[in-house]
């Protein structure tokens, strides 16, 4: 047995004593941590903090078909905390299951400004899940497509992709860093 501090909404925080030395900080019953002779342990996929969390972005321009929803590539990992983003296949499979913030941008350009249209969503598992940004000007040469939302994500099977629709012009999203990134964090396990 250890020495709990226990926060519950109802009842506020809780101490119980007991003989041990530990201490096991608790949220709604749920160890979050323990502190003990050895030092501090964290139950990870518990706490946001300690969630799955990464950024991905486009290294070279991508052409877009005209009026066809393809899947927009981020084939670099900036940083990925649990080995979840697959850069071969621009999707995020974590492995914890939770709420998932994801969020993306991407800068596109047309051939003599006649983009008229851009729209972009968030596919869950291959499906539109999310048509995030709906981007619409007259013979516009460039453009931007800017997405967040939340999403959750079983932890085994579920995956998320970007995907992107450009109307008019020979459209190309463009390939920088600061221009094109897709990136997603741990809000809230399950």
């Amino acid at each position: 047995m250890a020495n709990l501090i226990n926060a519950d909404p109802t009842a506020g925080l809780k101490l119980v004593s007991s003989s041990s030395s530990d201490i096991q900080i608790q949220s709604n019953g749920v160890t979050v941590c323990t502190i003990n002779a050895d030092g501090l342990s964290m139950n990870t996929g518990t706490l946001a903090g300690n969630g799955p969390a990464f950024s991905a972005y486009k290294t070279s321009n991508q052409t877009i078909s005209v009026n066809t929803w393809t899947k927009s590539t981020f084939t670099v990992e900036e940083w990925d905390t649990n080995s979840n983003y697959d850069t071969t296949n621009s999707r995020f499979l974590p492995t914890v299951a939770g709420y998932y913030q994801m969020s993306y941008g991407m800068s596109t350009e047309g051939s003599s400004g006649t983009v008229t249209r851009v729209l972009s969503g968030l596919y869950k598992n291959g499906l539109e899940y999310k048509l995030i940004s709906d981007a619409v000007g007259a013979n516009v040469l460039a453009n931007a497509a800017i997405g967040s939302t939340l999403v959750y994500l079983n932890g085994s099977t579920d995956y998320v992709e970007v995907w992107i629709y450009i109307v008019g012009g020979t459209p190309v999203v463009r390939g920088t860093q600061s221009a094109t990134w897709f990136t997603g964090c741990l809000v809230r396990s399950a």
